[in-house]
């Protein structure tokens, strides 16, 4: 494998979180959360997972990949994760970098009564990085994250809902405490579009 398949435009470690769009049949980009899981060896291929059939999902099969971006924009991730959200564009205005990505199912199963599908994600070498924009940390965006995460797994039997609400409450306690206008901004969509708190 040469490196232009190998090749990301930012550092991943663990899982990190991006937003994928991928093309559908009307010809609009779909803005989907997916968490990138970083191989343990140089060369490997990032993995990512797919949960039920979601227009990720069945994108990926049309389409055979789609582009994969890094934003410090909260409410990105919100409109990604809880919302369905269709572009013209590819990227995000929001985005610190992309790239273009095949996507090839590997393994799929169920868990519970929910289907997952796992996938190796490779760079195709089209992509780029806006570095006039540094990073700063803030603890409300991560607490956005997360929260997007767990909200995402509320009607997933799998998962207890009663642990899934206690988070959302912490996650909520800390973008009051922690965030700014932007992080309060996006959990109050995530609030609305979920209805967490009727759990």
């Amino acid at each position: 494998m040469s490196d232009t398949h190998t090749n990301w435009p930012v550092d991943l470690r663990g899982v990190t979180e991006s937003i994928v769009a991928t093309l559908g049949p009307n010809d609009l980009w779909n803005m989907a959360a997916l968490g990138l899981h970083a191989p343990d060896e140089t060369g490997e291929p990032v993995r990512a997972t797919t949960w039920g059939n979601t227009r990720t999902r069945r994108n990926f099969h049309r389409q055979g990949g789609g582009v994969v971006e890094f934003t410090t924009d909260p409410r990105e991730f919100v409109d990604a994760a809880v919302t369905i959200r269709e572009e013209r564009e590819a990227v995000l205005p929001n985005a610190d970098a992309w790239v273009e990505v095949t996507a090839e199912s590997v393994n799929s199963g169920t868990e519970g009564d929910t289907e997952w599908e796992r996938w190796e994600l490779r760079p195709t070498g089209a992509g780029t990085v806006d570095r006039s924009r540094p990073l700063t940390i803030n603890r409300g965006f991560y607490a956005v994250v997360d929260a997007t995460v767990a909200a995402s797994r509320l009607d997933v039997p799998a998962f207890e809902t009663d642990v899934l609400v206690d988070r959302l409450r912490y996650f909520e306690e800390t973008v009051e405490k922690c965030g700014g206008p932007r992080e309060r901004e996006a959990f109050a969509t995530l609030s609305e579009e979920t209805g967490w708190r009727e759990y």
